[in-house]
């Protein structure tokens, strides 16, 4: 049995449409910390795929006053968007800290954070942990080592991810490529 495809006139400009707006797009996503601020870097690889472009986590010395770890955490910053030139950002928003002064401290990290993508004129999406887990895996409550399968599931990682923190920034960068296809829509 033969099958044939029909493309209608209008469907064929509505394809040519999609690939036209198709645009280099690669997003630096952030888990913030001050002690530990893990980083991933996604590529677009065509209109609904993603590639994974590096993924690390900064580990900021627990000896340096709090000051010198801002300081650092910005320069490493400033060095992956030399490095990859994203086009824009993705921070996941402070949601629930038990101790105020840990979440006085990651929310000065994100400030930093925050200020270095501004300065470089990225524009920057935030989502809280729940918008993540519910974008990458339709349950706003899912368990770390399932977003860790789901996240590396969709960008064809075959190894797992080695830091949480890393796993998370992707996580984040993966739920702002899918919130700019919506936008599209």
């Amino acid at each position: 049995m033969m099958m044939y495809r029909i493309i209608l006139p209008m469907q064929n400009n509505i394809m040519k449409t999609l690939k036209q707006e198709i645009k280099k797009e690669i997003i630096l996503g952030i888990d913030p910390g001050f002690g530990r601020m893990g980083y991933g870097i996604i590529e677009r690889k065509n209109a609904s795929e993603w590639r994974a472009v590096c993924a690390g986590c900064l580990e900021t010395s627990a000896k340096k006053c709090f000051v010198e770890r801002l300081a650092e955490m910005h320069d490493e910053l400033l060095r992956l968007i030399k490095k990859h030139h994203p086009t824009r950002m993705a921070v996941e928003k402070l949601f629930f800290f038990k101790n105020a002064k840990t979440a006085m401290d990651v929310g000065q990290a994100r400030g930093v954070i925050l200020l270095t993508g501004v300065q470089h004129n990225l524009p920057i999406d935030e989502f809280t942990p729940l918008q993540v887990k519910q974008a990458i895996t339709g349950y706003g409550r899912a368990e770390k080592q399932q977003m860790q399968k789901v996240v590396a599931m969709i960008l064809g990682l075959k190894n797992k991810i080695k830091s949480d923190d890393a796993a998370d920034a992707l996580a984040v960068a993966l739920c702002a490529g899918q919130s700019l296809w919506l936008k599209k829509l």
